[in-house]
């Protein structure tokens, strides 16, 4: 097996990734940055999200394992002080594959150019560069309404327990494959209207938004912002690729949500 460790970069992390990689070349594993099958994040939830945008290109053929040495990463499974049991696990047992749906965003530009499209484990948002955000929303095709505001997020379903729980959006369990629209901050008086709840929409549906007066917009993919310019139309829904996740012990979904939410260590 091939395997790559991706770190936080503080001392800690560091120092666990050295220990770690010792560990399984001890155990004849081959440490390949390139090509691995299994990549072991060693930080937080941050440090996963750059494994998976480093690595989104091998989807279907690396999974993904997370350390959290800091607070409780929702999609760390590990601690520091359990890192020998993970190693042998990985070494010597065959790890079961969760998969989790993404995010596919496709940016069009009004006079042309090649569309550009990314993928997201958590989120995308998009907002103005300057002045109230103004889109018109459509849903399969038809137009839904036209949102005034600070912005929107469109979220997977494991990544509905970040940002979008933030803004008041659902949490959804991420074997349903869907996405869902939130709003930030949206302007509601007598003369302009918005549905005012999230939106949670299944894989076979499609989501657009299209500009209304300004053409340059802050859009984010997890947790990258790019600025683009002259935008026609931005897409949204469930992308063909899945994220993996190497599962060696139970870990249910909703005792992720209530370790990370809930609970306070004595309940």
């Amino acid at each position: 097996m091939r395997f790559a460790i991706t770190s936080k970069g503080n001392p800690e992390s560091n120092a666990l990734k050295q220990k770690m990689r010792t560990y399984l070349e001890d155990f004849e594993l081959i440490y390949d940055e390139g090509k691995p099958d299994i990549v072991i994040s060693v930080g937080g939830d941050g440090t996963l999200l750059y494994a998976f945008h480093r690595y989104s290109s091998r989807l279907d053929k690396t999974a993904f394992v997370g350390v959290h040495t800091g607070h409780l990463g929702f999609y760390a499974d590990w601690v520091p002080s359990e890192i020998e049991k993970l190693v042998i696990a990985i070494a010597k047992t065959h790890y079961q594959v969760i998969e989790y749906p993404l995010l596919e965003t496709i940016i069009r530009y009004r006079h042309g150019g090649k569309e550009t499209r990314y993928l997201a484990l958590n989120e995308s948002t998009v907002k103005s560069l300057v002045g109230t955000f103004v889109m018109d929303i459509e849903i399969r095709g038809d137009h839904f309404e036209r949102f005034r505001g600070d912005g929107l997020c469109i979220s997977t379903p494991s990544g509905s327990t970040a940002y979008n729980k933030a803004l008041g959006g659902a949490i959804i369990h991420p074997s349903l494959h869907a996405i869902q629209l939130t709003e930030i901050a949206s302007i509601n008086n007598r003369v302009f209207r918005t549905v005012g709840s999230p939106l949670i929409l299944p894989d076979h549906h499609t989501v657009v938004l299209k500009p209304v007066k300004d053409f340059d917009f802050h859009v984010t993919i997890d947790h990258l912002t790019v600025m683009h310019r002259d935008v026609k139309s931005i897409q949204f829904r469930v992308a063909d690729e899945k994220v993996r996740f190497a599962r060696f012990r139970p870990f249910p979904f909703w005792k992720r949500v209530h370790d990370s939410f809930i609970s306070d260590g004595t309940n």
